[in-house]
Parts: structure tokens; sequence; C-alpha cells
């Protein structure tokens, strides 16, 4: 399509005026055709500027989450982006992909989600313009009891993201949650379906939504003292698409080594948990407070109860009780 073709050219001339007469010489269609595909990427959202005499530039302020945007700073070639504007949840739709056979490595981004879902049957919050939402396809040849690894390799590659991308330092909640200034900024939800024949994965799909900025109106009353954003209403231009290929591209190369103790020891490094008491959540059940005392290799969480005995925790949830002041 000559609005693709136009988008291509203004990304690889960034910030450089390209004028309508060079992009249609260039895309061998007509001036007329190159301004259509201008106002039609404009409508989508994208920044573009134009000046008489100097044709279009496609402004540094875009944070529009697009397909060649992602392929622009992605380097793993394993890795298959599309991106939809909106959908209901990503990862409900890359299941229904994966049940049908698509291959590893398929990534569906979306810049809304209109149900999006987190653990524990809660639903994610993923207003449009401000959230990065993405689920990656992985065909693990891995017991289905390990598929926390793929969790925790999801949660590290996207607090060294983070870092590299805001400078911000990260934590990471047991198990799925990265923190930054003590707010969540972003939830992991894995899911997958059982060989019921080998006992491992068909396949699992890894859900990630971050919040890359504070949303019009900030975040509803329920969630302010609880979600963070990466930035406020000044992000850096072309966040979303590169986060999500530093992110696509961690991940890619931690679940090649899942095994690695590197991968253990800079997801530990990172834990927000470790030596604090925590509440144990359940559903239908209390709280069960404990404390928090290591992270086993396969990452389970080994805590200590108030009656002194030991548990090891392979999955659930956990809340850190605050300490009260004196």
């Amino acid at each position: 399509m000559t609005k693709d073709a136009v988008l291509e050219l203004l990304w690889q001339n960034k910030d450089a005026w390209l004028s309508g007469a060079a992009l249609a010489e260039s895309l061998t269609v007509s001036r007329t055709a190159v301004w259509k595909a201008v106002e039609q990427l404009r409508r989508e959202g994208y920044t573009i500027e134009s000046a008489t005499r100097r044709g279009y530039r496609l402004s540094s302020k875009s944070d529009v989450l697009s397909e060649q945007g992602v392929r622009k700073y992605l380097r793993n070639p394993a890795v298959t982006p599309r991106v939809l504007p909106v959908v209901s949840s990503t990862n409900t739709l890359l299941k229904s992909m994966a049940a049908e056979g698509a291959p590893e490595g398929l990534a569906l981004l979306a810049g809304e989600q209109t149900a999006g879902r987190g653990r524990m049957g809660r639903s994610f919050y993923s207003p449009p313009d401000s959230g990065l939402y993405m689920s990656l396809l992985l065909r693990p040849q891995i017991p289905a009891t390990e598929a926390v690894r793929i969790t925790a390799c999801a949660a590290v590659a996207v607090a060294e993201a983070v870092e590299e991308l805001s400078g911000l330092d990260t934590q990471i909640k047991w198990v799925n949650d990265v923190l930054v200034r003590g707010r969540k900024v972003c939830g992991i939800l894995t899911e997958g379906s059982l060989d019921l024949e080998s006992g491992g994965l068909s396949y699992a799909v890894v859900g990630i939504g971050v919040n890359t900025a504070v949303p019009a109106g900030d975040f509803p009353p329920e969630l302010r003292q609880i979600a963070g954003a990466l930035f406020g209403e000044d992000r850096p231009p072309e966040l979303r698409c590169r986060l999500a290929a530093a992110v696509l591209d961690r991940l890619m190369d931690f679940y090649a080594r899942l095994d690695d103790p590197a991968l253990w020891e800079a997801y530990r490094r990172r834990s927000l948990v470790l030596g604090k008491e925590i509440s144990i959540l359940s559903p239908g059940k209390e709280p069960e407070p404990a404390t928090a005392l290591d992270l086993d290799t396969d990452y389970g969480l080994l805590v200590s109860l108030p009656d002194g005995s030991l548990r090891k925790l392979n999955s659930g949830e956990v809340s850190v009780r605050a300490t009260p002041s004196l």
C-alpha cells in the first residue's frame, strides 16, 4: 500500500524533510497519492509536519505503535510482530491463533484492550494511547510444571528494557509484576495449553501489559495508589515501538536459555519481596502472613510461617505487608 511505503520512507529519513515530489518519484506514484497517504497516516495518529517548499516530516513526538516502528528496532528474526489498534485481549486472540497452528514467535501488539485480563481472573486496565499491550506465542519443550520460568524470563526482559529506555530502577514482585518507584507499571500473564500425551506444553502465550504513560484523566481511583507509569505526558518519541522491540528481543534471548543461572540471578537481584513480611493470597481464603526468605532455582518462593515452619510457594500471589510506623 502507498500509505505503508510513505510511512517507511518517513521512518528511514526521520526528522528530515522529504518533498512530495521526491516521495512520489521514489514510490512511482502521483503526488496526489502521496498526499492522500499522508492524510490517512495522520488520521491514524501519526504526527506528520508539512511545509511549503520543504515537504513532509515525521515528528519525533509520534508515539504511534506500528509494525514498521517495531520492526525498525527489532533484531530477532524469529519474532513476527502484528499490530492491531484495538483488541479485546491480545492473550485471548493469540491463544485462538495458537490453537489453529500459528508459529512460535508470532507477537500480537495493541494500543488498547477492551477486555484486558490479569492473573486470578482480574481485569487489566488497558486504556488507549498510554500503554503497550502485547502477547508472544512460544512452543516450549518443557514440562508444564516449569512454565513459571517463562514468566520469570518475561519479567526480567521487561525490567531490563525499562531500565535501558527510561533510566529508572525496577523491582519484580513475585512472580509477575514489575514495579517502578514502588508502583506497578507492568503485569504479566502466561497462559498455555497442556499436551496430555507428553505432559508438556503444547504452547505458551506470554501476555505483557506496560503502562508507558499516565492515561488521560489519570488512573481510576481504585488504581491510583497501586499503578504507576514510566512517564507522564511528555514521553520519549517512539517509546512503545522501542520498548516492544527491546522486550521481545530480550524475552527470546532468555527463552533460549531458561536454565541459565545468570537469568535467575537477574530476577532475584530485583526481587521486591525477599526479606519482607508478606501475605500469601489464595482465592477464597484469608491472607496468610509469612516472611519471604529466598528464591529457589526453579523460581519457587521460600517462606517462613508464624509457627516457624517453612513452605515453598510454586504458584499463587503475595503482597508486601506495610511496616507499622513508630
